[in-house]
This record gives C-alpha cells, structure tokens and sequence, in this order.
C-alpha cells in the first residue's frame, strides 16, 4: 500500500510533466486560490480549451508575467477599431 504522502509527492511531480492541466491541478500548480487564479487568467489572457483544459505553458507565462499573444493581438484591434 502507498503512503499518503507518497501519493501526493507522486502527483505534485505529475503535474510538472502535463502539457495540459485541469483546473483543480491549475491551482495546485500555481499555489493560487480561486479567486487569485480566475483574476490573474483574466488579467494574462489565459483561458481554458475547449475541453476544459488550461494548457500549462499559458500557465507559465501567467506566472513569469508574460502576456499572452491572444490578448496583445485583440488589444491592437480594439486600438484601431476605437
């Protein structure tokens, strides 16, 4: 049988290899609370897939300050729509 703690260091390891993570595991990866994590996706422009998944590298440019591309591209837009 595994040990609890095992277990968990068994999971926390896999998730530093999915290239794509739920949003339960976004959390863990990020060590954000839900509110944090929903503010700081919105403010980078990080959104789930269409399956529900958030991919990990948008999640790592959230957590280095990078913007995503998505949003830079939609601003420049809205700038020459305004």
């Amino acid at each position: 049988m595994i040990k609890r703690d095992d277990l968990l260091i068994m999971r926390a390891i896999a998730l530093c290899f999915k290239p794509f993570l739920k949003p339960e595991e976004a959390l863990i990866y990020c060590n954000l609370g839900r509110t944090q994590f929903a503010k700081n996706c919105e403010e980078y422009g990080v959104y789930k897939t269409n399956s529900g998944y958030y991919r990990k590298e948008d999640i790592d440019k959230m957590l280095s300050g990078e913007k995503a591309a998505v949003q830079a591209a939609t601003l420049q837009v809205k700038l020459r729509v305004a």
